[in-house]
């Protein structure tokens, strides 16, 4: 979101071109030159449009109504390198050694304007007193630790096991063994700016595709068998299959197992927080016999 700051009556804010991201010392107002435009009577000193969760693939307004696409990058300022020689309009009245003249780049405004959403279409020249506080992003060192984690799929137990036989119309018991890499939870942190944010992954979901057509969700990790629960169900999470695997790839089917990591992270000292979502899979092979083929 662009806070807009008023200047002085007859300084101009020039926006540079494209392919102006530094500007020349020889740069002025004069229209017609090719080199700058002036467009309007303020300082753009900050913006809000951040980057949201992986999941996140819709745009938002900023508080001007400029569409900004979703994962585009905030704003960066730096110092005009070099600055413009005394007399320069970009010194907006100032002299040399009052304050500089600095550079902002909008990659989401950029984005925006290009697609067609508003925005603007270039980067921004400004003078300001003092330089502007470096512009820190939770949601983006949200990213920075969730990166830092190691998150891998689930570390399947499933029984009839791998490489065994099990047989149509028995129980399938599907669990998954636990860790910080595999189930959760797993922590991690990232700093800037003086801000800090601690970010918490734990897997929320396990979806089973049993390769027979069929799908189970399961919230927990499931159960692990044991040769004393006999030929019980799983409590919480099985599957029978109706037909042998016979037919299949390798005589055996593909069981994949696909969690899904809720990503909760916040602010250290409180304030703002916000959720990420990341999901990751494993797959196993089973084989599933008829009972008289075993019996045999």
């Amino acid at each position: 979101m662009l806070r807009q700051l008023a200047v002085t009556a007859g300084a101009a804010l020039l926006l540079l071109g494209s392919a102006h991201v530094t500007a020349r010392a020889a740069d002025g107002p004069t229209a017609g030159a090719g080199e700058c435009e002036i467009i309007r009577f303020c300082v753009n000193v900050n913006t809000d449009a951040r980057p949201g969760s992986r999941s996140n693939t819709s745009g938002k307004p900023d508080q001007g109504g400029n569409q900004v696409p979703a994962g585009a990058q905030p704003c960066t300022v730096s110092k005009l390198d070099p600055q413009p020689p005394a007399g320069s309009a970009l010194w907006q009245g100032h002299d040399p050694g009052e304050g500089a003249v600095y550079v902002r780049v909008c990659p989401a405004l950029q984005a925006a304007a290009a697609a067609g959403l508003g925005g603007l279409a270039g980067p921004q020249v400004f003078w300001a007193a003092q330089a502007p506080a470096a512009e820190v992003d939770p949601a983006q060192l949200a990213q920075e630790a969730l990166d830092k984690m190691t998150l891998l799929g689930p570390d399947i137990n499933i029984n009839p096991r791998p490489g065994g036989k099990g047989l149509v119309g028995m129980p399938v018991w599907m669990a998954v063994d636990q860790s910080a890499t595999t189930w959760g939870p797993n922590t991690a942190s990232a700093s800037a700016g003086g801000i800090t944010v601690t970010a918490t992954a734990k897997v929320s979901k396990i979806v089973w595709n049993l390769g027979d057509g069929d799908s189970v969700t399961c919230t927990g990790p499931g159960t692990a068998y044991k040769k004393a629960f006999g030929l019980k169900k799983s409590p919480d999470c099985g599957h029978t299959y109706t037909q042998p695997s016979s037919d299949e790839p390798g005589g055996t089917y593909k069981v994949t197992a696909t969690s899904t990591w809720v990503v909760d992270w916040q602010v250290s000292g409180g304030g703002e927080s916000g959720q990420l979502t990341e999901v990751r899979n494993s797959s196993v092979a089973v084989a599933i016999v008829e009972s008289q083929a075993v019996n045999s």
